[in-house]
């Protein structure tokens, strides 16, 4: 397993110590690793997003794919006895 050494400034260790103390994390070691795996999380996130969005951009649904739900929403609010 590797080890980070980082510094950071005396108010983000103290807002971190009262994390530690009230038990939302169980060291300063946790909340690094729970900071570092959610920042990991979120980038890779944002980067299958912007790979979904650029794939819809290259090629847009078209009407052969989408079309048969409008058509099918229509039906249903026909049907509707209202």
């Amino acid at each position: 397993m590797a080890q980070l050494v980082t510094r950071v400034d005396d108010d983000l260790a103290a807002a971190v110590d009262r994390l530690v103390e009230a038990g939302v994390v169980a060291s300063r070691s946790e909340a690094v690793r729970l900071g570092l795996e959610r920042l990991v999380d979120r980038c890779r996130r944002d980067e299958i997003g912007a790979s979904i969005a650029r794939g819809y951009r290259e090629r847009p649904q078209g009407e052969s794919e989408v079309g048969w739900a409008d058509e099918s929403s229509v039906r249903m609010i026909l049907e509707e006895p209202w």
